[in-house]
């Protein structure tokens, strides 16, 4: 016997399974790390720097930039916010964000918000374990990429190679220039 469903039934039950998989799975303090993405936590803001302001590399606009330490019940750590974010945040003040990420910058882990993430001030009552500071903890930094300008040589072990790998690159005097 086959056991047929209409359409409408099918269509109910995969929307079920998709609102299940959407919901936000929220982490603790101390699960974060160096590539920790889409990070989804809940924490209260303990300490709140003065801004600075920074010019931007692109295109030479001031902006201004602070760090908030803020945590969880399992640690604290450095929350980095930029421009009119830095006015929404005060002390003592509970925060949820929304698909953040962790970076390491100056050999320290930060939590920052970014383009797609997003916060809000909730009503909750966080308590904090300031014991465990993760920004404390030395990361090893990844070297940066570095463009250049000039082309780099292709590859092949010839003599006119330019290095790199196997085949194409450098001067190949069996080929008419």
């Amino acid at each position: 016997m086959v056991n047929k469903m209409s359409m409408d039934e099918e269509t109910t039950e995969e929307t079920e399974e998709t609102e299940e998989t959407e919901e936000e799975i929220l982490m603790s303090v101390s699960d974060l790390g160096p590539r920790s993405r889409k990070v989804n936590v809940k924490i209260k803001v303990v300490e709140l720097n003065e801004p600075r302001e920074v010019t931007s590399r692109k295109d030479g606009s001031i902006n201004r930039v602070t760090e908030a330490l803020v945590g969880d019940d399992t640690g604290v750590i450095f929350l980095t916010l930029w421009n009119d974010d830095i006015d929404r945040v005060s002390v003592d003040s509970a925060l949820k964000i929304s698909n953040g990420y962790c970076n390491v910058f100056k050999n320290s882990l930060r939590l920052n918000i970014g383009r797609y993430g997003s916060f809000e001030e909730i009503e909750e009552d966080i308590t904090v374990n300031s014991e465990n500071n993760i920004s404390d903890r030395f990361y090893e930094q990844p070297p940066r990429f570095r463009r250049s300008s000039r082309p780099r040589g292709g590859g092949g072990y010839g003599r006119y190679s330019g290095g790199g790998g196997r085949g194409g690159g450098g001067y190949d005097r069996r080929r008419r220039y």
